[in-house]
């Protein structure tokens, strides 16, 4: 596999456990903090495997060292495909959030919550929200994972159904969740 893939896993793997472990305990703005920056990893990680997949399909020259180009790149390459810009939104919105400056409250209490002061409004971040990137996220990697892999086998770019594709990984996540997997 795809060693930015792996990476990309282990990131996951580790705001997993920030997540369910940490942030169970602790309940501190530090720990969401730490959450999105394994978050933005994970985006990072997937975007260099699809660019390398590419690069190795002739359609890319030169990977950038910027992580906002090269989510650029990738936008420009599937700018006709609605579920990828939206996730590169959503990694647009991550990035933000990190870089702003943020408000603490309800610190060692279960309605932590961390609030971003962005340019458009302040965000708030608790538990809950902090949940639903987390699984976005999730999907996000799996989505990447199965095109990469998919691309590595073909000497063409895939063509993808990225609705349907998005779909099976959603289902097959709540599944294996379900599982306890």
């Amino acid at each position: 596999m795809n060693p930015f893939l792996e990476e990309a896993d282990e990131e996951l793997k580790r705001a997993d456990h920030l997540l369910y472990v940490s942030l169970k305990y602790t309940r501190t703005v530090d720990i969401i903090k730490s959450i999105v920056e394994r978050l933005i990893n994970t985006f990072d990680f997937s975007i260099e495997a699809m660019l390398m997949m590419l690069k190795d399909k002739g359609l890319v020259q030169t990977i950038p060292k910027s992580p906002g180009f090269r989510a650029s790149i990738i936008s420009d390459q599937y700018k006709s495909e609605p579920v990828m810009q939206d996730f590169l939104k959503f990694y647009s919105h991550l990035r933000e959030v990190s870089r702003a400056d943020f408000q603490r409250s309800s610190e060692y209490r279960r309605h932590v919550k961390m609030t971003a002061m962005l340019d458009s409004g302040p965000v708030g971040i608790d538990i809950d929200k902090i949940s639903e990137y987390y699984h976005k996220s999730r999907v996000f990697a799996e989505f990447m994972k199965h095109i990469v892999i998919k691309g590595e086998e073909i000497k063409e770019l895939p063509a993808i159904d990225m609705a349907q594709l998005l779909e099976s990984v959603t289902a097959e996540l709540d599944f294996n969740k379900g599982r306890g997997n």
